[in-house]
């Protein structure tokens, strides 16, 4: 009677265990255990419901749980003749275990209280003892499809049950909560497949929980935590049991990418025509544009649904246009939304990352999925870090980490809380090109870019500087801290300037003027340092100069100098110089200072992109009040 169950069974048991039980064939299990004294003869034990109630032990409930499971078992294999003397005889049988063991506890002495789960639990290792491990798979699946655990039911290990704030990405793109019973009730089916004790399964189920907790991720894709799953079923010893999973995810995939074919496209009336860069022409249905929706929609509550936003961002598509003019025009239609909905500025942030991923990195949303996001990191980093160093765009010390664990530590679903304005800024100014080639083009993707940050602050840590690094990218993708922006442009590059502003003071000749005002500041603005410094000592408009015996023409022409000079060496072409010139409220241009900023009067003494400031010092306002 008992066997093996295949892949087709294990579909049709896993239907059967939702299916309501008045629409499955119901039969009086509990008549087979034949004496009716069953019934009441455990007033010790109480099993409490996941509602809080209580109530008495009933050995008839045990045999219909036990006769439920077997009978949707037998039902996957399309059996009819069901409720036999044979499996009634192995119902009592497996039934008489359970009494058995709660026996041997009573006769200790004790009185004994189990909740629901437990009690299913105890049944599940009755039927393992009795070789019956196919109808302990279908208890499983019963288990799983009421809830694992109930709200009162929590697990026993107090680390194990302590809050876990990763969301878990589901292949249907939503986003549910962590759910450790989850991973514990797929570990059981897979002990249970190979006919292995399943009580190994809160092991790996809490050992999966314990990585995820330690990787500090916002998400975690399904994909990922079964990888996990798998590895900690290896590292424990279980190879028989992984080799199961493993065959089993694997026939999984491939009978959903048969199910997965495209529907035609009702609306569609025609192809679109994208010309690539190569000049080649290809024929453009759309199916990779719902790709990038489902990807930019995870966990989001939109106020459209996935086919109305795909009509919006298919507007100005025309019946020709170019790989990088579609491309914009999607981008661009996903900004339009913003306005529409909150959640859409997410929404658009996302749209643009998935291009970003296939602009850098050797992965493609129809090809690879959201799911093949983090391994694509993972194989890419080191050959960005060596590319990096062989452009000179990076410090050659960022090869003598332990590139391999830097790596699997990159996580892409922090991505995800990204929006619009963020990853636009991010891209446009902060993302290092690649400009040695006839077009450029970024090498690194958002969390290559923080981890490089982290990697280029902690070059010089003698010892565990991998583990300093991790904690300080941790940080970063969570933003829950960020460096300044000269940090961001430089750590981790050959010119590694850090500083984010710098003060100074120029003095009442020629040399300090033009070498310390003019010449140094640019040198420190090349490299996005914010310039702050006093001009108060520079004479004012009409003042003796002993040198030539002739007289100044104030300190306006030479702030007009320094305001030239922050707008020609703009920060290394990444964002405007900036600088703030200061200068005391009793200098004799103070007038023609506080004017630098209008934009009236003559142009040659303004300064439009120079900050000023009225130094106003104690002395004065001591003066002012005398």
């Amino acid at each position: 009677m008992l066997r093996h169950i295949s892949l087709a069974e294990d579909l049709a048991l896993k239907r059967l265990a939702t299916t309501p039980l008045d629409q499955k064939p119901g039969y009086a299990w509990r008549e087979a255990l034949g004496d009716p004294s069953f019934d009441t003869a455990f007033p010790e034990v109480i099993v409490t419901r996941g509602t809080g109630d209580e109530r008495q032990f009933n050995l008839a409930d045990v045999a219909d749980e036990i006769g439920a499971a077997l009978t949707d078992l037998l039902l996957s294999r399309e059996e009819k003749n069901i409720f036999n003397e044979e499996n009634r005889a192995f119902v009592a049988n497996v039934a008489h275990s359970v009494a058995t063991r709660l026996l041997d506890h009573i006769r200790e002495g004790h009185g004994l209280k189990l909740s629901e789960y437990d009690l299913s639990l105890l049944i599940e290792k009755a039927l393992i003892e009795n070789d019956a491990h196919d109808v302990a798979k279908s208890l499983v699946f019963k288990r799983s499809a009421k809830g694992s655990r109930h709200a009162g039911e929590v697990a026993s290990d107090a680390a194990a049950s302590a809050p876990i704030t990763v969301r878990l990405i589901r292949r249907n793109g939503t986003v549910v909560p962590w759910n450790e019973s989850k991973i514990e009730i797929a570990c059981r089916k897979a002990f249970l497949t190979t006919k292995e004790d399943a009580e190994s399964a809160i092991k790996i189920a809490r050992a999966v929980t314990a990585r995820i907790r330690r990787g500090d991720q916002a998400f975690a894709h399904i994909e990922d935590v079964q990888d996990m799953v798998q590895e900690e079923l290896m590292r424990q010893g279980f190879y028989k049991v992984a080799e199961s999973y493993i065959l089993y995810r694997a026939q999984r995939t491939r009978m959903r990418e048969e199910a997965a074919q495209p529907a035609p496209d009702a609306e569609q009336d025609s192809l679109v025509v994208v010309r690539g860069k190569d000049g080649q022409s290809v024929f453009w249905d759309g199916s990779e544009l719902k790709r990038r929706i489902q990807f930019a929609v995870i966990g989001l509550d939109l106020c459209l649904d996935e086919h109305r936003i795909e009509r919006e961002l298919r507007r100005s598509i025309g019946a020709e246009i170019s790989e990088e003019g579609l491309r914009s025009t999607i981008i661009l239609n996903a900004r339009s939304m913003i306005e529409k909905d909150a959640d859409f500025a997410k929404f658009a942030g996302r749209i643009l990352l998935s291009y970003i991923y296939e602009e850098i990195l050797d992965w493609n949303i129809m090809r690879d999925g959201i799911e093949g996001l983090k391994e694509a990191h993972r194989k890419a980093f080191k050959s960005y870090l060596r590319h990096g160093v062989a452009i000179e765009r990076l410090s050659p010390k960022l090869l003598q980490y332990d590139i391999e664990k830097l790596a699997d530590a990159l996580d892409p679903s922090a991505d995800l809380d990204f929006e619009y304005l963020g990853i636009q800024t991010l891209y446009d100014r902060y993302l290092i090109v690649d400009k040695t080639r006839q077009r450029a083009r970024r090498i690194e993707t958002p969390q290559f870019f923080w981890l490089r940050v982290a990697m280029g602050l902690f070059v010089q840590e003698a010892k565990d500087r991998e583990e300093w690094v991790i904690r300080l990218y941790n940080l970063y993708k969570s933003r829950r801290f960020c460096s300044s922006t000269p940090t961001l442009f430089n750590s981790g590059t050959p010119h590694s300037q850090l500083s984010s502003c710098y003060l100074y003071k120029v003095d009442d000749n020629i040399e300090s003027i033009m070498l310390r005002g003019i010449a140094e500041n640019a040198f420190l603005s090349k490299w996005a340092g914010g310039l702050g410094g006093s001009w108060t000592s520079v004479r004012g408009t009409g003042s003796y100069i002993k040198g030539t015996n002739g007289e100044s023409q104030g300190v306006i022409p030479f702030l007009k100098l320094h305001n030239d000079q922050l707008v020609a060496v703009n920060q290394g072409g990444k964002r405007r110089g900036s600088g703030c010139a200061y200068v005391e409220t009793w200098h004799n241009d103070i007038e023609d200072f506080l004017k630098l900023r209008v934009n009236t009067g003559d142009e040659r003494r303004r300064t439009h992109d120079l900050n000023t400031a009225n130094w106003v010092p104690d002395l004065f306002m001591k003066r002012m009040e005398a």
